[in-house]
């Protein structure tokens, strides 16, 4: 699929009336966590653990093959038609409909394995279905978090409980949106530094960053941080009680599976951090602010599946512009660094870091140029990897670093 796909639905088209072609696609982000069922069921029904693997095949595997084989979408919809596409509630309703289905999924997750012998390989796929579930969990929040609405906060916070996330908000839209492709930002990964030593900063450097907002937020009102007003705990009783609840019903040992996939479920969100931003920055000026976020500082991707998987999450330029804005509005700039593939092709890449580095820092140079000035370089890195690629490099700046 070319950037030809819809001509018409380009910003600069003359106005007339549109019609969204991804319209039903969107569906598809209701139906792609249900494939948690497809090996159980099958299991079930053939006794063969084996089929186990089929979600995980499909996410790692046949997901990437799609977003290959279906190509780029990068028409826009005019802004004329973006007031419409925002009221229409169609969109909004998909997302609704989303949450009870992720809840069915992960808590049937946690019976299915509390109810069959699995043997040991079988339950580390039943891990790693589970916590891709988890991760269109915190996906649905991403969206849901950004909007005016309280129903639709509450329903981020509802969606991200089962993992244990719910810090993620208030991280996310008062932390990572200010700090986004800067040193200072725990998410926003350096060239040179791999996705395990990201992950160790990044995890806990985003807990610590949202205690601190919302304790700010809460100390400003004259209430504790531990006081029942406090969002993330309010998130966290949810946990609790759904964690407490599954070990009462399925017994104890379920815990042990539901933190294993909670852990993969959030790494699945460290994984979506390192890609978006890797190795841009947002340059200082001499009043000592960063410039602002502009579509260059941000990795994008067009590419079909895995943006109606995800909620054209991938089109994370004009979320970052515009954080309001809904994802069937969303927007490709020419001018934005592209990746060479979806999200579930880029995070395998990822776990893989010498292929990381192969594919991601030529092309971070091509986008960027070979002035060190405009790359987040991994400080532990920062002399090797200008001796390795030549670049032009300048005393670093003294700014404040998180981790």
């Amino acid at each position: 699929m070319s950037a030809s796909l819809d001509p018409g639905s380009r910003s600069d088209a003359p106005a007339r009336p549109y019609r969204d072609r991804k319209r039903w696609a969107w569906l598809l982000s209701v139906a792609v966590p249900t494939i948690v069922l497809i090996g159980p069921l099958l299991m079930l029904r053939t006794g063969d653990a084996r089929l186990l693997w089929l979600p995980v095949g499909f996410f790692y595997l046949v997901a990437p093959l799609l977003d290959l084989l279906l190509g780029e979408d990068r028409s826009n919809p005019p802004e004329s038609a973006v007031p419409a596409l925002e009221a229409d509630r169609y969109y909004r309703i998909v997302c609704y409909l989303l949450v009870p289905v992720l809840w069915a999924a992960f808590i049937f997750s946690a019976w299915f394995v509390a109810r069959h012998n699995l043997p040991w390989w079988g339950m580390v796929a039943m891990v790693l279905t589970a916590g891709s579930v988890g991760g269109f969990c915190i996906n649905l929040g991403h969206e849901l978090g950004h909007k005016l609405p309280a129903l639709e906060r509450t329903l981020a916070r509802l969606v991200l409980a089962p993992t244990g996330y719910g810090h993620f908000s208030i991280e996310h839209n008062q932390g990572h949106h200010r700090h986004v492709a800067t040193p200072a930002d725990p998410a926003s990964s350096r060239m040179g530094e791999s996705i395990y030593s990201f992950l160790l900063r990044e995890m806990p450097g985003a807990l610590r960053r949202a205690w601190a907002i919302e304790s700010a937020r809460l100390a400003v009102n004259r209430r504790s941080a531990w006081s029942a007003h406090n969002e993330i705990l309010q998130t966290a009783l949810v946990t609790l009680a759904l964690w407490a609840g599954l070990a009462v019903w399925l017994g104890p040992g379920i815990l042990v599976f539901v933190l294993a996939a909670s852990f993969w479920a959030n790494f699945q969100l460290t994984s979506a951090n390192y890609v978006e931003h890797y190795g841009l920055l947002r340059r200082r000026r001499p009043s000592g602010r960063y410039e602002p976020c502009l579509p260059r500082h941000s990795w994008n991707s067009n590419h079909v599946f895995s943006n109606w998987a995800l909620f054209h999450l991938q089109r994370h330029s004009d979320h970052h512009a515009h954080p309001l804005r809904r994802y069937q509005s969303l927007r490709h700039f020419d001018e934005a660094p592209q990746l060479p593939t979806g999200y579930f092709g880029m995070f395998t890449l990822a776990y893989f870091p010498p292929l990381w580095r192969r594919v991601m820092d030529p092309r971070l140079l091509a986008a960027v140029g070979t002035d060190a000035s405009r790359i987040n370089l991994d400080p532990r890195k920062r002399a090797a990897l200008v001796r390795q690629y030549g670049l032009a490099d300048e005393p670093l700046e003294k700014v404040a670093e998180n981790g």
